[in-house]
């Protein structure tokens, strides 16, 4: 795959090649799904034939100079109290905007941020419900492809904490 944007003689490695290639270089085994381009977590379970609690949905949140990533089941909501407290974050920690994400992260399509990879800060809090499933559904750079991963390995080559962070 190569970016649509291109210049002629150029090779441009897209969102979805680049999360592939990481995942390769760190020796994770993975599934790479193709499917009908979707625009949420939910939509994402229902194309690909995944319980919606084996879908990791990943959160980019901004506190005014860095992003943290975190990443809750497509069932759940996070619960952005708990998440402060567990990272000792103040009130300025926020959703990232669609603008940020756009702007911070142009090899990825907005929405379809994965919890790793070469363009992203690695996931800091994965929740707790996900890392109890075999495998979980991750977003792959864009809206048509997803990646089925063990969750165990997220957390390993991400150093993310494991946590209840989801809306009681």
């Amino acid at each position: 795959m190569t970016s649509e944007n291109s210049s002629p003689g150029t090779m441009t490695t897209t969102g979805v090649e680049a999360i592939i290639g990481f995942l390769d270089g760190v020796g994770i085994a993975y599934e790479l799904i193709e499917h009908p381009k979707v625009m949420s977590a939910g939509a994402e379970a229902r194309v690909a034939h995944v319980p919606a609690e084996q879908v990791a949905k990943t959160v980019v949140l901004h506190d005014g100079s860095a992003y943290a990533i975190v990443a809750v089941a497509a069932c759940d909501r996070l619960d952005l109290h708990k998440l402060r407290e567990l990272l000792g974050a103040t009130q300025q920690l926020r959703l990232a905007n669609e603008t940020e994400i756009g702007r911070d992260f142009p090899t990825l399509e907005v929405g379809a941020v994965p919890p790793f990879g070469p363009m992203v800060p690695a996931a800091e809090v994965i929740d707790s419900a996900l890392t109890e499933q075999v495998r979980i559904l991750c977003p792959a750079g864009d809206h048509r492809h997803s990646v089925l991963v063990d969750p165990r390995d997220v957390v390993r080559i991400t150093g993310a904490a494991t946590a209840d962070i989801s809306e009681d």
